[in-house]
């Protein structure tokens, strides 16, 4: 193989794998967004109080530990007796990590991520 074929092939391969970890990175990002603020929520004494906890929780973690600007997110949360779900979807678009994205093929621009907590009763 000629040196000149090397070159642009690795430089793609490196590409990819900024592009694809940066992604992974996102993703596991929103997961824990999820996460946390179903277990947040669990504090609330009636279902309403634990949908504001857990909104409010996501919206301040969003932005102050992940970066996240609040209008690139979706937030849906929906508590009963039994169990709270959130979930989170998260525009990529505009994140620094997909600016390769145009290069080389990526991965979704549109990252989505649940959890789900049960309220006792095992």
């Amino acid at each position: 193989m000629e040196f000149a074929l090397v070159g642009p092939l690795l430089i793609l391969m490196l590409m990819g794998m900024a592009l694809y970890g940066g992604w992974f990175w996102l993703a596991q990002s929103v997961q824990s967004l999820a996460t946390e603020g179903a277990r947040a929520a669990v504090a609330g004494l009636d279902p309403a109080e634990r949908q504001a906890i857990a909104q409010a929780f996501i919206v301040a973690e969003a932005d102050g530990v992940y970066g996240f600007a609040n209008e690139d997110l979706e937030i849906t949360v929906e508590a009963d007796a039994q169990e709270i779900r959130v979930r989170v979807v998260l525009d990529a678009t505009g994140h620094p990590v997909m600016a390769l994205a145009a290069l080389i093929p990526s991965p979704p621009q549109r990252i989505e991520r649940a959890a789900v907590v049960r309220m006792g009763g095992f």
